[in-house]
């Protein structure tokens, strides 16, 4: 930790003073108890509107199983807002849902799916004192058979229409309101740990910094001379 929190302050020294204090501040804010899973979303508009969403209410970790679909963005709606984020991808397995679930499961979270065909709990009805993850299936048919049995339990959102289902992104970003809104709130322990803003700080840095492989070369050869 010692040495990534060093290596920080010598990469802080090639951006903005501006751009620094933007980060401290909006670290503090960034969090891992909740984060969002996608399973073989293929809309490169639905994808891109759903990362923009993570950004902005502070989820700093999403999760992409693509199974049948490659996971694309749209440049012009996601506006640069993936750099920001940690996009841990499953695309190695045969059924690359079980993996990222089970993962998941491992590290503690309650693994959430989000249909309308579920009555389990509204999603203001959610709690929120362990770790949890949103899955969310793919825009045609929802989550699949199998993440459905993988799931801790079900959330849906309110609906009085006559429409079946919210668009992913829309579903994504009522969601994230509810429950961020909520978990700020809360007195739990949210946020990320003095390490993980540490590495998380050292990332953004490194995506505004041109050429920062060869910049953060420069610094370990500076110290270890």
């Amino acid at each position: 930790m010692e040495n990534q929190k060093w290596l920080l302050e010598k990469m802080l020294e090639h951006i903005s003073e501006n751009k620094a204090n933007l980060f401290n501040k909006i670290i503090e804010d960034r969090t891992r108890h909740i984060t969002v899973v996608l399973e073989n979303i293929f809309q490169p508009q639905n994808a891109s509107a759903v990362l923009r969403s993570c950004d902005c209410f502070g989820i700093q970790d999403v999760h992409i199983i693509e199974n049948n679909n490659k996971f694309e963005t749209n440049k012009d709606v996601v506006v640069g807002s993936s750099k920001w984020l940690n996009l841990i991808r499953y695309n190695k397995k045969e059924n690359n849902t079980v993996e990222c679930l089970s993962t998941l499961k491992k590290k503690g979270y309650k693994v959430i799916g989000t249909t309308p065909h579920k009555n389990d709990c509204l999603i203001h009805e959610l709690p929120l004192d362990q770790p949890v993850a949103l899955v969310f299936g793919t825009e045609l048919t929802g989550l699949s058979d199998i993440a459905m049995n993988e799931m801790d339990g079900f959330v849906k959102l309110p609906m009085y229409g006559f429409t079946e289902s919210y668009n992913i992104s829309v579903s994504v970003a009522l969601s994230l309101y509810d429950i961020t809104d909520r978990l700020r709130k809360m007195k739990i322990d949210w946020r990320l740990s003095e390490e993980e803003k540490i590495a998380t700080k050292l990332n953004w840095v490194k995506q505004v910094i041109k050429h920062s492989a060869k910049v953060e070369k420069e610094i370990l050869a500076r110290k270890e001379n």
